[in-house]
């Protein structure tokens, strides 16, 4: 029980970070690039914590830890919707004139500047209005009946709105709109979530490589010699650097395993060089979880250059893995070559049984991972909005909005089917088969 809470805590603080920094990195140039980020979100569902930042951006915490998101302002379909006759209350700092005049948009003290739709809010000062018409976006006014008398109120440019949940966000006029924004704006600021993945990855790799007092030496010098294993017990040693296998020259640490692999159980003769000396022994790997081994494990290089330049490249070395496989899943679609949350949640116990750096190198890759995934042309994909930013800066012109939301729609229709089935693979891979 203890295990799997552990498990748990693990999956929330490690699926917690990567999304975060995958949704900062949008946020980040977004703000750059002048769009409204109405909404920035941790987790799905109802909000169980919220604070409104000086831009006018609203940071949540939602009850359901897995997945983020940023609100842009017009972004997708995200629109303020007010139904007509739907009931509404407004505020300003002069409420009780507004009954009496309508405001004009020359005297900002008389702007509305919130508009509350829930029931579970009160305003101070606030009028009542049974809605009629309104448009945030150009004219940036409300009309509605108020006391059974139709009136008409400017709304000022930062006004907000706080929706029937009791969310309150920044109206969206068309200049902070997200379609507003030159194409490099927004180029950058679908590329800056997948960015940050990487910028993730490569951080956490360079921390391990402290942690762990060095990266991993791809030479054929051993480090670690298990005692219960066969080099161990064969001769080999710490220090110890192997020279050949089976007379064949071994220059690095994938060579000498691709031969040692290729053996199987059979003998080795072993050639290797302690200290100044070249000597030979004879030993057989032995099968473990489902692979032969003979026991040795890399050196480390402990410099300051090395452990930094380490974690350059096991995060290259790790986006290059990534990639081959996901061209071979292109290449040979198979649901089993894929994984959702239900096995992301299993690797995470594994992970958590290496302590922090085991927990660090699975936050690398994963975080690795979910950059170049997306980055797969698919509309609903961080990927697919650079490739309609692509078209449109070939075009010339922006996509219509209600062809950019179709695709879109598909896209996510897609990978909701997607997630669907691999999340139902998953569970019959871990409970049933």
């Amino acid at each position: 029980m203890q295990n799997i809470i552990i498990q748990i805590i693990v999956f929330i603080i490690v699926f917690g970070v990567i999304v975060a920094i995958h949704e900062y990195g949008h946020l980040f140039f977004a703000k750059k690039s002048g769009i409204l980020v109405r909404e920035y979100a941790i987790g799905m569902g109802p909000k169980i914590f919220a604070h409104r930042g000086k831009g006018g951006t609203l940071y949540t915490i939602r009850i359901l830890p897995v997945g983020g998101y940023v609100r842009m302002a017009g972004w997708g379909d995200d629109t303020t919707e007010i139904q007509k006759g739907q009931s509404a209350t407004l505020s300003h700092e002069f409420a009780a004139d507004l009954l009496d005049q309508e405001v004009t948009a020359s005297n900002d003290s008389q702007l509305i500047r919130r508009i509350n739709l829930s029931e579970h809010v009160e305003l101070e000062n606030a009028i009542p209005m049974q809605v009629t018409d309104y448009d945030f976006e150009k004219e940036l006014y409300i009309e509605g009946e108020v006391f059974g008398e139709l009136k008409r109120f400017s709304v000022d440019h930062d006004a907000t709105v706080i929706e029937e949940d009791g969310t309150e966000l920044r109206i969206a006029p068309l200049d902070v709109q997200y379609q507003s924004a030159g194409i490099l704006g927004k180029l950058i600021t679908n590329f800056g979530g997948p960015l940050n993945n990487f910028i993730l990855g490569l951080l956490a790799f360079i921390v391990l490589a402290f942690l762990q007092g060095g990266v991993p030496s791809n030479s054929t010098v051993i480090g670690d010699v298990p005692k219960d294993l066969p080099a161990y017990q064969a001769g080999l040693r710490s220090g110890d650097k192997i020279l050949s296998v089976n007379g064949v020259k071994v220059d690095n640490w994938n060579e000498m395993t691709k031969e040692i692999s290729g053996n199987k159980a059979e003998t080795l003769d072993i050639t290797y060089r302690r200290e100044s000396e070249s000597k030979e022994l004879k030993l057989t790997p032995k099968k473990q979880s489902g692979s032969y081994v003979i026991g040795v494990s890399k050196s480390l290089k402990t410099g300051l250059a090395d452990k930094l330049v380490g974690g350059f490249t096991q995060t290259i070395d790790g986006m290059t893995l990534i990639a081959r496989a996901l061209g071979n899943l292109i290449a040979a679609p198979d649901l089993n070559k894929l994984g959702g949350p239900v096995a992301i949640f299993q690797m995470t116990g594994q992970a958590a049984q290496g302590g922090i750096t085991g927990v660090l190198s699975f936050m690398a890759i994963l975080s690795i991972n979910l950059g170049i995934v997306n980055l797969i042309p698919i509309p609903a994909l961080d990927g697919g909005k650079i490739l309609i930013n692509i078209i449109e800066a070939i075009r010339r012109k922006p996509l219509k909005p209600e062809h950019e939301q179709f695709v879109t729609a598909a896209g996510f229709v897609f990978m909701l089917l997607l997630m669907i089935a691999v999340t139902w693979n998953d569970i019959m891979r871990a409970f049933i088969r």
